[in-house]
């Protein structure tokens, strides 16, 4: 099998991904319809599922189009009744308020920072007093904006106390962080093929319990293409979905789950880790700063706090890296000023010490003496206001 010019990306997906993956989308061409390619799409929902549920009791429903296809999906579908609460405490949260405004939903938002932990005591105490019933909670898993990783689990407790059905935005912690759907309480969870399962991108998926995506047939639609109760139900009776499918892109997927169930989800998180601390200790070194703290980071993604130097200008490192073929990501909060690395995909520590050489090259070239920063480097946290 003949080499693939390899780039190393370091945005938070699509990520980095083997040869072997790319090659799998190298296939004769095929009808989605045909039963062939039914039987794929069996095995790849499958095993989605496996991956955070019992395939017996959830299912996973498949949608062509990007991560934010399969959240507005879950919104636009089932939260049609009752009050939605979203956690917004970043970019992915936000948006999530935006798809629920563009909808007309019955939504209310609960702001937290995007760099801290969610205070769990006030949030449930805001549940508890919200003059009308909250039906639903929204919430993102590993906020992309900065690396936050929310408690999910401890969110879901919550939810189960008061009655609420939870929905997890999971696009940057599907296939890393060990989920488990029903300890979690999680009633429906979001993901896509481009992140931590090192496919590529074009398809997004919904989790959830069998019982209640059936409920769906109870509700009049909302939607069309996004519809989730017509893709299950079109699914379950003829192994396929409702439009035409990334045909290539699934085979993709298919290869990309196989090599992660020979890595090992606890292996590959492990595998993620390493880069991550690798990552901290050579942007310390040199001087720089990132928001969130180790304890409450997911290691996958990190905001690093972007340099005062006049000379610095995001758009020119870009550039440089690129040029060196390695791509970064800019930050998303107006006012804590930061670029974005993440460390997922088909990456190794030669990459991430590439990638350190590089950066130490570049901030030497706009006038900051790295050697002198080490001399007071610290791991950065945010202090609370």
């Amino acid at each position: 099998m003949e080499s693939i010019k390899r780039n190393i990306l370091l945005n938070p997906g699509p990520a980095t991904t083997t040869d072997s993956v790319k090659y799998a989308q190298v296939i004769p061409d095929i009808c989605p319809r045909e039963k062939e390619f039914c039987d794929l799409m069996k095995f790849v929902s499958y095993e989605l599922t496996s991956l955070v549920a019992d395939s017996d009791a959830y299912m996973t429903v498949l949608f062509g189009g990007s991560g934010t296809a399969a959240v507005e999906s879950i919104l636009s579908s089932v939260m049609t009744d009752g009050v939605i609460l979203i956690i917004n405490n970043g970019a992915y949260g936000k948006r999530m308020c935006e798809i629920a405004d563009a909808y007309q939903l019955n939504w209310i938002e609960y702001q937290s920072p995007p760099h801290q932990p969610i205070q769990l005591d006030l949030l449930e105490s805001f549940i508890q007093e919200f003059p009308y019933k909250i039906s639903y909670l929204a919430v993102v898993h590993n906020e992309t904006t900065t690396g936050l990783l929310n408690d999910i689990e401890a969110i879901g407790t919550i939810c189960h106390k008061n009655n609420i059905e939870m929905m997890v935005d999971a696009m940057s912690s599907f296939a890393a962080i060990p989920i488990d759907m029903n300890k979690m309480n999680i009633s429906y969870l979001a993901a896509s093929s481009n992140k931590n399962l090192q496919g590529m991108a074009g398809v997004s998926f919904v989790v959830a319990p069998k019982s209640i995506l059936e409920k769906g047939k109870e509700t009049k639609p909302t939607n069309y293409y996004l519809n989730l109760y017509s893709q299950y139900k079109y699914f379950i009776e003829t192994g396929q979905m409702r439009f035409t499918p990334p045909v290539q892109t699934i085979y993709a997927l298919k290869q990309a789950i196989i090599e992660l169930k020979e890595e090992g989800i606890k292996d590959r998180y492990e595998r993620y880790s390493l880069l991550w601390e690798r990552l901290i200790s050579g942007i310390s070194r040199l001087g720089l700063k990132y928001l969130v703290s180790k304890e409450h980071h997911s290691k996958i993604i990190t905001a690093i706090v972007e340099p005062t130097c006049k000379n610095y200008d995001f758009n020119s490192m870009h550039d440089y890296f690129y040029d060196n073929g390695i791509t970064i990501y800019p930050g998303k909060l107006n006012d804590m000023k930061s670029f974005r690395i993440a460390n997922i995909g088909n990456l190794t520590k030669s990459d991430i010490d590439l990638f350190l050489s590089l950066l130490e090259k570049y901030l030497l070239s706009i006038g900051i003496d790295t050697k002198e920063e080490n001399l007071s480097a610290i791991l950065y946290e945010i202090q609370e206001d």
